[in-house]
């Protein structure tokens, strides 16, 4: 059962706290969050930040996505496709449907761009993932 059925700053935080927990966990998402990511706590509140702002249009968010990935070591793009799925599976714990389809709407836009933008390519929202269960990423 669905925690809140209205995006809310309560929800929000939740959403992320749960879903980052999920990532930093992760076989696949993990080590490369993990060594990017050397603050989490703080790092949280960034991202509380940049979805109030996507989805409330709260305007507490005032960074630039697309330069901090930029500034990354390349990743695969199939690492989007997985970050996505767990995405998927949080937002629809915390959100009643049709919040949780705006969350999982906007991220899905978030990750379209940020692939284009890393120049990575498009992504393709029915990717085989989807359906042949989790990827496994060989480094």
């Amino acid at each position: 059962m669905a925690l809140f059925d209205q995006a809310n700053e309560i929800g929000i935080a939740t959403l992320v706290d749960r879903f980052y927990d999920k990532v930093q966990a992760d076989p696949q998402l993990g080590p490369v969050f993990n060594k990017a990511i050397h603050d989490w706590p703080a790092h949280k509140v960034t991202l509380r930040d940049f979805w109030s702002s996507m989805i409330l249009r709260s305007g507490r968010y005032h960074g630039n996505p697309m330069s901090v990935h930029r500034a990354l070591p390349r990743f695969p793009q199939a690492l989007f496709y997985r970050w996505l799925d767990l995405w998927r599976e949080t937002a629809r714990e915390v959100f009643a449907p049709p919040a949780a389809e705006l969350f999982i709407g906007a991220a899905e836009r978030v990750a379209q761009g940020l692939s284009m933008g890393l120049d990575l390519g498009r992504l393709s929202l029915d990717h085989p993932s989807r359906v042949l269960g989790p990827l496994h990423i060989v480094s």
